[in-house]
C-alpha cells in the first residue's frame, strides 16, 4: 500500500517539487501541482518543456533540447532558490558519501576485527606468556583505532551534508551509538584486557547490523522535523543515546564474564574480577548520562510543549531504565547479592529496558517520541533468541559460579 501511494504521488507530481516559488518567504518549492491540488503555471511551463523534449528525444535520439530544459530548470532554481540550494561542493560530497556506503563497510570491518580481538583475548587467558599474542592484540587495537577515526569522519560528513547533528533519526542514532560503543571500549581498556575493546566493537557490530539489515531504519538524509530544530538536539539526544552505548558495553562484558565462569577457575578468576570492575564503570557512566539526559529532556519538553513531564511512554521507560540500572549498581550494598555473578546477570538482563526504551517505545507505543502508527510490527525473532540465550547462559554460569565463588 505504501509503495502504491508513493507511485501515485510521483505520477501526479506530489514528489517532484523541484521548482522554487518566486519571492516566497518560507522558501517553498512546488511541482506542477501544489499540495492543495492547484496548478502552478510557472512549474507547469518548465515540466511541460522538459517532458515534451524527452518525448521527442526518445524518437530522434537527440537529447540537446532535453538537456537545455534541464539547464533552464537549474538556472531558475539558482535564481529563486539560492538561499537553500546546496553548493556544488556539497552535492559532490553527498554523492561521494552515498556511493561509498561507509557505515556498511565499517560494520563488516568491525565484525572481522572484533572477532579476531575476542579470539586473541581468549588465547591470552590460557597462553599469557606468548609475546606474539600480545603483539597481535596491539596491532589489532591499532587497526580498531583507525576504523574508529574513519567512523568519526563518516559522522562528520553526514553532519556537513545534512546541516545538523547526525543523530536526528533512528538510523543516525544507531550509527552514533555504535561509534560511542567503540569509544567506550577504548576509554575503559586497562591492564591489557582485550575483552573490553572487543566488547565495544561488538556493540557497533550489533547496532550497525540492525541499521543495515532492518527495513525500520532508513539511511536517507532528510530535513529535520520542526520540533527537532533546536540546539537541544545536539545536547539532549547526544547524551541520552551515548548512555545506551555504555549499557550495551556493560551487557556484552557481562556475557563474556558469564562465559568465563564456565572455564577452569585458575585461569579466569583475575579476568572476571577485572571485567566486573570495568563493567561497573561502564554502567556508572551510562547511568550518569541517562539521568542527566532525562533531566535535560524535561527542559526541552517545557520549551517545546509547555510542560516538563507528561508520562509519555519514552519518558516513562527512560525513568524505568534509570531505576533499573541504579538498582543494579547498588546490589553490592546487599550482603546476600554482593558478588560478581549476580552483578553480571543483572547487568545482562537490564539491557532489555534499554531495548524497550529505544526500540519498543518507538515502534510499538504511541506517543510524542514514537514512530508507531496503526498495527505494530511483529516482534523480531532476535528478541526470542536473545531471551533463550540469556536464560541458558544464566543457568549454566550459575553452576560455574558455585564452583568458583568469585
Amino acid at each position: 500500500d505504501d509503495r502504491l501511494q508513493i507511485l501515485t504521488s510521483i505520477i501526479n507530481g506530489q514528489y517532484l517539487r523541484i521548482i522554487p516559488i518566486k519571492n516566497e518567504l518560507n522558501h517553498t518549492w512546488t511541482s506542477w501541482i501544489t499540495p492543495e491540488f492547484k496548478i502552478d503555471t510557472t512549474a507547469q511551463k518548465y515540466f511541460k518543456l522538459y517532458f515534451s523534449s524527452v518525448a521527442n528525444a526518445q524518437k530522434t535520439n537527440n537529447w540537446d533540447k532535453a538537456n537545455q530544459a534541464i539547464d533552464s530548470i537549474d538556472q531558475f532554481q539558482q535564481k529563486w532558490g539560492k538561499n537553500i540550494v546546496p553548493s556544488k561542493e556539497k552535492v559532490k560530497i553527498e554523492v561521494f558519501y552515498n556511493q561509498l556506503n561507509l557505515f556498511f563497510w565499517l560494520m563488516i570491518a568491525y565484525s572481522i576485527l572484533g572477532t579476531l580481538i575476542l579470539i586473541a583475548a581468549f588465547f591470552e587467558v590460557f597462553l599469557p606468556k606468548i609475546n606474539l599474542i600480545k603483539q597481535l592484540i596491539s596491532f589489532l587495537l591499532f587497526v580498531l583505532f583507525i576504523l574508529f577515526f574513519i567512523h568519526a569522519i563518516g559522522l562528520g560528513l553526514r553532519w556537513y551534508i545534512s546541516g545538523h547533528a547526525p543523530w536526528s533519526n533512528g538510523y543516525e542514532a544507531v550509527v552514533f551509538i555504535s561509534w560511542v560503543g567503540v569509544l567506550a571500549g577504548i576509554l575503559l581498556y586497562k591492564n591489557r584486557n582485550a575483552f573490553i575493546p572487543a566488547s565495544g566493537t561488538f556493540v557497533a557490530v550489533i547496532l550497525m547490523g540492525f541499521a543495515h539489515g532492518s527495513s525500520l531504519l532508513d539511511p536517507q538524509i532528510t530535513p529535520l522535523v520542526p520540533v527537532l530544530k533546536s540546539y537541544w538536539l545536539m545536547i539532549h539526544v547526544a547524551i541520552i543515546t551515548s548512555s545506551y552505548a555504555f549499557f550495551g558495553l556493560g551487557a556484552l562484558l557481562s556475557i563474556i564474564i558469564l562465559v568465563l565462569y564456565l572455564l577452569p577457575k585458575s585461569k579466569v578468576n583475575l579476568i572476571i574480577k577485572e571485567l566486573s570492575i570495568v563493567n561497573e564503570m561502564a554502567l556508572t557512566g551510562g547511568l550518569v548520562n541517562l539521568t542527566i539526559g532525562t533531566f535535560l529532556g524535561g527542559i526541552w519538553a517545557n520549551e517545546s510543549w509547555g510542560r516538563y513531564w507528561s508520562w509519555d511512554p519514552k519518558e516513562t521507560w527512560a525513568f524505568i531504565s534509570v531505576i533499573v540500572y541504579a538498582t543494579v549498581l547498588h546490589l553490592r550494598l546487599i550482603p546476600g547479592l554482593k558478588n560478581n555473578w549476580v552483578f553480571s546477570v543483572a547487568s545482562m538482563w537490564a539491557v532489555s529496558t534499554i531495548i524497550m526504551t529505544y526500540f519498543g517505545v518507538n515502534y510499538y507505543l504511541s506517543g510524542l517520541h514514537s514512530y508507531a502508527a496503526g498495527d505494530p510490527i511483529p516482534i523480531p525473532n532476535w528478541i526470542y533468541i536473545s531471551t533463550v540465550f540469556f536464560s541458558i547462559l544464566t543457568i549454566f554460569s550459575y553452576f560455574g559460579y558455585k564452583n568458583k565463588s568469585i
